[in-house]
């Protein structure tokens, strides 16, 4: 191949992999042979789903469609498994009074360790049940490399490698799992970039929280279309997640990161027909039961500790409480209250929990309900706390921008060998969640729009 001195390195670079690819398919097409029909079939479908103009409208419609199963699926089991696990709360209680039981340890037992586990859960096993399942299919299809493909120009203008798109793909299932995976990626710098602006898209752990607060608050009148608003409402905050991703990745590459980006290329594998019953069981068994399984250990002991923050004073007022009004003016600012922010903090465990702890740092300033559906959950909100539409964007968003949680954290230390870079993994989004919904609440109070 003959290489004009004229040309840049990164023209002759994408010069040479197409012509190794030419010559590939020339071998190939010498060697193999397979159905007319197959390859067709391929073709077309990738003609359509990598279209410059169709394919991101039809991956936003697909996950539309993913998150409206979800939130219409979820109500019912969701309402069951409340009342089923709520209902036997008092008989735990009257069995640990049978044992004797002090009193104390009794209260901290139920209304502590098992409230919090109740309500992780009935409120996040239904909606992860039935949308990783979901997400799953379209990955084992091999549809979620044409979502990278669709992304790798973008990536590229942004100044960062055209292979963070699929560490970002990674970030869906699970946020850790992106960093690891950034390691696909050889150019230290790019990695990086990578590294520190996975957290932009929910992870397992917090589409549940986000899913069920779209679901209970978005819609209003319009009752009938309701679920529909509510998916537009979470694949919104996706697409604010992807081009949050790209802004702060074209920030870095400017400023802490600069560089030129390297090319590379994607090979797209086959579609392949998803084995439903093996889906299934993989969905459930390595990323619900998972998550689950992570959010019931740290939520055992987090249910415990509120309840003793709730039970326990300094002078008249409970530590809980003290620690939620030194946090409420701040929160004020952001659109939300104390207990929703004391709710981040104790989550950084883990984001799944963030909103069982929300619902018990809620009841344990109160009286202690038994909330045995998403509906007693929307009126707990509204009338006992006077959530609007603009609490529950506001904590989408915060969910959504807000520092990875201490798994990713740990991870991104490990990968990349320094405290420094894993403290601004955790400042970035932080600060950038904080700016979001400051001037989202500014905005909507200056021109009194709520």
């Amino acid at each position: 191949m003959a290489i004009n001195r004229m040309e840049s390195d990164e023209e002759i670079s994408l010069r040479i992999v197409k012509t190794i690819y030419n010559k590939a398919e020339l071998i190939a097409d010498q060697v193999i042979e397979e159905g007319d029909n197959y390859r067709n079939w391929d073709e077309k479908l990738d003609d359509i789903l990598t279209s410059r103009w169709l394919g991101f409208p039809i991956m936003l419609l697909l996950l539309g469609i993913i998150f409206w199963i979800t939130i219409i699926g979820a109500n019912y089991p969701s309402e069951a498994l409340a009342k089923l696990l709520f209902g036997g709360q008092q008989k735990l209680a009257l069995f640990f009074m049978w044992l004797n039981f002090p009193n104390w340890l009794l209260n901290f037992l139920v209304y502590g360790v098992y409230h919090g586990l109740a309500w992780v859960i009935a409120v996040m096993l239904p909606p992860m049940a039935i949308f990783f399942p979901l997400f799953t299919l379209l990955e084992d299809a091999g549809y979620l490399p044409r979502v990278a493909f669709n992304l790798d120009n973008a990536f590229r203008k942004a100044g960062c490698h055209g292979k963070q798109a699929l560490t970002m793909c990674m970030g869906f299932g699970c946020n850790a799992a992106g960093v690891v995976s950034a390691r696909i990626i050889e150019s230290p710098r790019e990695r990086l970039i990578a590294i520190l602006t996975n957290n932009f898209v929910p992870c397992n752990g917090r589409f549940p929280t986000i899913i069920i607060l779209a679901g209970i608050f978005v819609g209003g009148a319009i009752y009938s279309y309701k679920t529909l608003i509510a998916s537009a409402v979470v694949v919104g905050l996706v697409l604010i997640g992807i081009i949050t991703t790209l802004l702060v990745s074209f920030i870095l590459s400017k400023t802490l990161l600069k560089g030129v980006p390297s090319n590379f290329t994607l090979e797209l594998p086959p579609y392949r027909k998803p084995l439903i019953g093996q889906v299934i069981i993989r969905s459930i068994m390595d990323r619900t039961l998972f998550v689950l399984a992570r959010a019931v250990v740290v939520a055992a002991p987090a249910g415990g500790i509120i309840w003793l923050l709730a039970n326990n004073y300094i002078g008249e007022i409970t530590i809980l409480s003290k620690f939620i009004n030194w946090l409420d003016p701040f929160a004020q600012l952001l659109g939300m209250d104390g207990v929703i922010l004391s709710a981040f903090i104790l989550g950084l465990p883990a984001n799944e929990i963030v909103l069982p702890i929300m619902i018990m740092g809620y009841l344990s300033s109160s009286t202690m309900l038994e909330l045995d559906s998403l509906i007693a959950l929307k009126s707990l909100l509204i009338d006992n706390y006077g959530w609007t539409w603009l609490t529950a964007l506001s904590v989408m968003l915060f969910s959504l921008l807000h520092y990875p949680c201490a798994t990713t954290l740990i991870t991104i230390n490990r990968e990349t060998k320094s405290l420094k870079w894993a403290i601004l993994a955790a400042l970035i989004p932080l600060v950038i969640a904080c700016m979001v919904c400051f001037s989202l609440n500014f905005a909507i109070n200056f021109f009194s729009l709520l």
